[in-house]
């Protein structure tokens, strides 16, 4: 599936309750920063926990992914080109093309949703997430 990955500063619950209204959306899943297993090596700060960690909103027959940032984006570097997929060899492939002469965000590797997981900026500056899911 490819689809768009919108990250927000903070205020991502609240744009999923004006894209309900505005789309007659329906958020078919929801994950606060709160719900992840706790990791020492990614400590979430309480004032954090409520933010959104994950969601996915359906609209028209499209679906549009967002998330909290853990880090203040700017206009335009909000936005991702999602790839979500079963296929293990395609996301590889694809990572190990996109990462030469760009930017790692996030490694690929397996994750407590995703058998894998990362993000990207490629060489021409579009950002890409991909999952391959469990």
């Amino acid at each position: 599936m490819l689809g768009h990955y919108l990250m927000f500063n903070r205020n991502c619950a609240e744009a999923i309750k004006i894209y309900e209204k505005a789309f007659d959306a329906k958020t078919i899943e929801i994950q606060k920063y709160g719900d992840m297993p706790p990791n020492p090596a990614f400590t979430i700060p309480e004032s954090d926990k409520e933010l959104v960690l994950h969601a996915r909103l359906q609209l028209d027959g499209m679906e549009i992914m967002c998330a909290d940032s853990s880090e203040k984006s700017m206009s335009g570097d909000n936005m991702y080109v999602s790839v979500t997929t079963k296929d293990e060899a395609f996301v590889q492939k694809a990572w190990d093309v996109l990462k030469q002469d760009g930017e790692v965000y996030m490694e690929l590797t397996s994750s407590f949703f995703a058998a894998l997981h990362g993000s990207l900026k490629d060489k021409f500056g579009i950002n890409w997430m991909f999952t391959v899911l469990k």
